[in-house]
């Protein structure tokens, strides 16, 4: 049985990543080995692995993560990291496909979209 989808991001510096996800997200590493980290939040998984060649040659990703409480995680990380906010979304906005969401962007250009749906 499956059980969540875990996406993985290159970095030529694994800090940045770190930056990003832990100091930002307040996501917890729960297990590293050197240059691999896995951090987890909630439930919420990601990995980060630190590979140049990677990372120089993919896309910088745009990952989404979904809450049920959108204003409290924006308090949460704009409170700690409000220079990591995304200049095109620095703040909870509905979209035009019914979504409330803010972003995130690292200096790497790996943006974070954090997205509440509607209830139904």
């Amino acid at each position: 049985m499956l059980t969540r989808v875990v996406t993985t991001v290159f970095y030529e510096d694994v800090s940045v990543g770190l930056d990003l996800f832990v100091d930002g997200l307040g996501m917890e590493v729960v297990h590293r080995d050197g240059g691999f980290v896995v951090l987890e939040r909630d439930g919420a998984k990601i990995q980060l692995a630190e590979n140049a060649e990677a990372a120089a040659h993919s896309e910088r990703p745009e990952l989404g993560l979904e809450t049920d409480d959108l204003d409290a995680v924006f308090a949460d990380v704009s409170s700690r990291r409000p220079d990591l906010l995304h200049p095109n979304l620095p703040s909870p906005r509905e979209r035009p496909w019914g979504a409330r969401e803010f972003a995130l962007l690292d200096a790497t250009t790996v943006c974070v979209v954090v997205r509440e749906w509607p209830s139904a």
